[in-house]
């Protein structure tokens, strides 16, 4: 584990050090804040949150992202390490995932460094909007599905990296690659494989209580179940009496539909740790089989 480790450090320290992770974390907090402070007296809890971590799952981050995870391992930099490797007692599974284990430890830590103050502060503040509340075990469990796709953006960027070698293409296939899938698949709801998708369902999760706390879940449910009931049954009587229908209810808004209520968080993570595995197991199999 020493040459791991040490690699692991060495590159952490570089990446600690470089501008672009600095100029992110301190943008990350400003965009964080400007969001905070647009949807404060608007927005409940876990839309609110929601809209906090969407930048870390659609846009702008995710480019960010990706430049993290496709430089490691292209351009002249993967020409001087066949040196590396024949002279020190490194082997290229050593390398590879200590490159990734840091890159994945500095978006991780961006990301929690900025997510969390915002997280609590938001769910534990007294606002001037209806009684939304989060749950522990959503809220933590929304946190660990965004650093799983996260951690998924860092693979993908290493797997075409190995694959391409040069930033640029790499950036620009991962950029004509991901968006287009995710806005099909968004398309049939597919929260465990797009995170457009996730975002939207992320109040949901928010709101879930844990497992073994299924009573109120079913009380819910009820009571959506009875609202349905009686505004079909006012719809039926303004048409028997010859009264106008009742106006129509708000169209919902983004962090605000009700497609997600049957939230599975197994598949999600199936979903997406799933692909994050097979990114990684295919960058090192082309990285090991590749001459330098």
């Amino acid at each position: 584990m020493m040459p791991f480790l040490a690699i692991l450090r060495q590159d952490l320290a570089v990446q600690l050090s470089s501008w672009l992770v600095r100029i992110w974390l301190a943008a990350a907090a400003v965009l964080t804040l400007l969001l905070a402070a647009s949807a404060w007296p608007q927005l409940q809890t876990a839309p609110m949150i929601a809209l906090l971590l969407f930048p870390w799952l659609v846009f702008p981050w995710f480019v960010v992202v990706m430049v993290l995870g496709v430089t490691p391992i292209s351009g002249s930099r993967a020409e001087a390490l066949a040196d590396g490797f024949l002279s020190r007692p490194i082997t290229r599974y050593e390398y590879l995932l200590a490159i990734w284990a840091s890159r994945v430890a500095v978006v991780l830590g961006t990301f929690l460094l900025v997510m969390v103050p915002a997280v609590c502060l938001v769910a534990t503040a007294n606002r001037a909007v209806r009684v939304d509340p989060v749950t522990l075990h959503g809220t933590v469990a929304a946190l660990a599905v965004v650093a799983l796709v996260l951690v998924l953006q860092v693979s993908l960027g290493f797997l075409m990296g190995t694959l391409l070698r040069r930033p640029l293409p790499a950036i620009v296939a991962l950029l004509f690659l991901w968006y287009p899938v995710n806005l099909v698949l968004h398309t049939f709801k597919l929260e465990a494989l797009s995170p457009i998708s996730l975002s939207q369902a992320l109040p949901a999760l928010l709101r879930e209580p844990r497992p073994e706390d299924d009573s109120p879940s079913a009380e819910s449910a009820k009571d959506r179940e009875m609202e349905e009931l009686s505004r079909q049954t006012a719809k039926f009587l303004s048409f028997l009496s010859g009264s106008p229908p009742p106006a129509p209810a708000r169209p919902p808004g983004f962090f605000e539909r009700d497609e997600f209520r049957d939230f599975s968080l197994a598949n999600v993570l199936l979903g997406y740790g799933l692909p994050t595995l097979a990114a990684i197991g295919l960058a090192t199999v082309c990285f090991c089989r590749r001459d330098l």
